[in-house]
């Protein structure tokens, strides 16, 4: 069987609304490495988009779910709960940064995860306003939607959005805006389109993912903190991408002085399954009436399993020390081509969070990130774009890869960067 074949297959029996990057067919993955139909071999830099940090098929992850499968599939926990879906809580009450109790819901997907913050906070406040980032990607439910800043391809032909969604720049001082500017336009908002006495959240990326990797300032997070604490405005950290270990510590938000007020997770929280969480103050997640939360898979036991097993491969592993020291090989090794790829305007992001932006002529170019990304593949190494302009190579490998794996990877990284420069 070939790739082909199954591209033509995938076509006439698929929407088109569902993209696809590749037109390589997976047929086994392990660790860092994937296997297409046809035999071929390619290193993982996409990680099912952040989804992998413990790896493909982890051993302790696989054995957690095949004895989960042994004794049941599926419940409905609310209506027959069961024990590791409590203790899943207790383990993100206690991780989780903030201080105080808390408490937690599980839900299947990251998007989801963003809807039942929204439902939560205004449940807490009695507002109904969301203030929400340029650049941000909360998922592709309406909601979701609607508090993503990015028309294309998210909310275009998608009609009207959910009203009292409102956004403004996220500081990117590459880009020219700073986090006083960010400051500035938020407090205009207030002024211009919104009291800030009906707003009941703003939420946030402390990475953002598909806007480019840009880390929120320090001072900026903090300044959003205390515009928070001013109008009783609840802080959401969305750490769908950024968590479990990604960023050298085990959320984003650990990098910094403040802790939001509800944070959402799902990604490489469950190693490959699916799987969500929102987590925050008690007294806030407490607000919904019972019955007003959930969902049928919600918290489903295969990846309540599976999220137990994470977390403990993360600790047992040192994965936070061991993201910190892939990162910086990387950092590293791009920063050592930028006399030879003038293109190269920007190595940033947080532990093993990392990006490469590209302009040619000064000006943001996609078609030359593009040009890595499709020399990668050449070469067997799966890259990502992502950014409002599409100029960024962002890198999400397994933090687990072997260091013969990485290193062999480095190599076509350059190869792939020299090729594109020779278009």
């Amino acid at each position: 069987m070939t790739n082909a074949a199954v591209e033509t297959r995938r076509k006439a029996a698929m929407s088109r609304g569902v993209g696809v990057m590749t037109q390589i067919f997976a047929d086994r993955a392990e660790n860092a490495e994937i296997w297409d139909k046809e035999g071929n071999r390619y290193i993982d830099f996409a990680s099912g988009i952040a989804v992998l940090n413990t790896g493909h098929r982890h051993p302790k992850v696989i054995a957690a779910v095949k004895d989960q499968i042994d004794r049941f599939t599926h419940t409905c926990h609310q209506v027959v709960p069961y024990e590791n879906y409590v203790r899943l809580a207790e383990r993100l009450n206690q991780i989780v940064p903030g201080k105080g109790d808390k408490k937690s819901i599980f839900v299947t997907t990251g998007a989801e995860a963003v809807e039942n913050a929204v439902k939560i906070a205004r449940a807490a406040t009695g507002r109904q306003a969301v203030v929400a980032f340029s650049g941000a990607f909360h998922g592709r439910t309406f909601m979701g939607m609607a508090l993503t800043g990015k028309v294309v391809p998210y909310k275009i032909g998608f009609g009207a959005m959910p009203a009292d969604v409102f956004h403004v720049p996220f500081p990117i001082p590459l880009h020219g805006f700073t986090t006083q500017d960010a400051i500035d336009a938020l407090h205009y908002l207030f002024k211009a389109d919104v009291d800030p006495k009906r707003v009941a959240a703003i939420i946030l990326e402390p990475v953002q993912g598909e806007g480019g990797f840009y880390e929120a300032p320090r001072e900026f997070m903090a300044a959003i903190r205390a515009i928070c604490d001013e109008h009783g405005i609840l802080m959401i950290a969305d750490e769908v991408q950024t968590g479990f270990a990604r960023t050298g510590k085990m959320f984003a938000m650990d990098h910094h002085s403040v802790a939001p007020d509800l944070t959402t997770m799902a990604k490489s929280l469950a190693g490959g399954f699916p799987l969500a969480a929102v987590t925050g103050r008690a007294e806030i997640m407490d607000a919904p009436a019972p019955g007003g939360l959930g969902g049928t898979y919600g918290g489903s036991p295969i990846g309540i399993a599976a999220a137990n097993a994470v977390l403990d491969v993360i600790e047992e592993e040192d994965l936070c020390n061991r993201a910190n020291q892939l990162g910086s090989r990387l950092k590293q090794h791009l920063a050592s081509l930028r006399d030879d790829v003038p293109e190269i305007v920007d190595i940033r992001g947080p532990g093993f969070m990392n990006a490469v932006e590209f302009n040619v002529g000064a000006k943001p170019s996609a078609d030359f990130a593009n040009r890595v990304r499709t020399e990668g593949l050449k070469r067997g190494l799966i890259l990502l774009t992502c950014g409002v302009y599409g100029n960024v190579i962002r890198f999400l490998s397994p933090i687990t890869i072997q260091d013969v794996v990485f290193t062999e990877a480095l190599g076509k990284l350059d190869e792939s960067i020299r090729a594109a420069r020779a278009h």
